[in-house]
């Protein structure tokens, strides 16, 4: 479904199955909603898309306590949030006040309204799209909200003859609506706990441990990776294994997913002169080269 992006839609599996959100960001046009449309599409899960813009409020987002003349009391609307897959599509359009409505979310996979905490369905998995930061009417998230982001993907441009074949394909029908789920709920649930029982070394944990102190301790970096990106990079590797019919990660595991895992969590030193994602890959591939890997 999606032609040429064979690495892009793995991540996305990866997240989907480590129970991880997923940031996509690139310029318009390159698939970004397309993939996660596919990847909602490819589960027979309730999925939801959000479009974000400038005047989304919370309660837009979360819900919203009605009252019920019948009832004689306030009845509460689930907004869209309440999904198994939620697509947050341009997240920077929206203003910080509505991004920070999805920390809760993101993290406690619940909604506080009204004095009343409400859980999300489970699974539940936001796929974000964003453009890049410098297009107009954007506003930057945080770091506390992109260290929520268990995988940040970036698509590119699709290389020539990917292109003709994605052009021959939709001229016709659109290829989303002939996609048909490929597991069920069920199936779904059964594979996030077959992830957690993949095994990890000792000596990979070890390696993790002295990466991401490695970042904190570098002059690359103002900001290194935190506890939150050891603990989501460890998930997202055992599931990579899974995905690879494996039940136990190996060292290319997480040098695979490296700088999806970690890019959007650290700062480089010189994040002021902007393209901040590129520095903070050629930091991280450079530290990648200097700490040795378990055998």
């Amino acid at each position: 479904m999606i032609l040429g992006k064979r690495e892009a839609v793995t991540l996305c599996v990866v997240g989907l199955l480590a129970e991880g959100h997923i940031l996509l960001e690139d310029v318009p046009g390159t698939g970004k909603t397309t993939l996660a449309r596919a990847l909602a599409r490819s589960v027979d899960v309730v999925f939801r898309r959000v479009q974000f813009t400038s005047d989304l409020l919370p309660a837009d987002l979360l819900g919203v306590s009605v009252y019920s003349r019948k009832q004689e009391h306030f009845v509460f609307q689930p907004g869209p949030i309440f999904g198994n897959v939620i697509l947050a599509d341009e997240l920077n359009r929206t203003s910080p006040r509505t991004q920070s409505a999805l920390l809760e979310c993101m993290h406690e996979r619940s909604v506080s309204i009204d004095g009343e905490t409400r859980r999300l369905p489970h699974p539940f998995l936001v796929v974000a799209t964003q453009n890049p930061l410098e297009f107009e009417g954007t506003y930057p998230l945080p770091e506390s909200q992109l260290d929520r982001f268990l995988l940040s993907i970036r698509l590119g441009y699709p290389d020539r003859d990917v292109e003709r074949q994605i052009l021959r394909r939709h001229l016709g029908a659109d290829p989303l609506e002939s996609l048909e789920p490929v597991m069920t709920h069920a199936e779904l649930n059964a594979a996030l706990r077959t992830v957690r029982e993949v095994k990890v070394d000792d000596s990979l944990l070890e390696y993790v441990l002295e990466f991401t102190e490695a970042t904190r301790r570098s002059e690359r970096f103002l900001m290194g990776a935190s506890p939150r990106a050891a603990i989501g990079w460890t998930h997202a590797a055992q599931a990579l294994a899974l995905v690879e019919g494996r039940t136990w990660c190996i060292p290319d595991d997480f040098k695979r997913l490296a700088l999806p895992v970690l890019a959007h969590r650290t700062l480089p030193v010189d994040a002021s002169q902007g393209q901040v994602p590129a520095q903070n890959e050629e930091a991280l591939s450079r530290l990648l080269g200097e700490i040795p890997i378990p055998a």
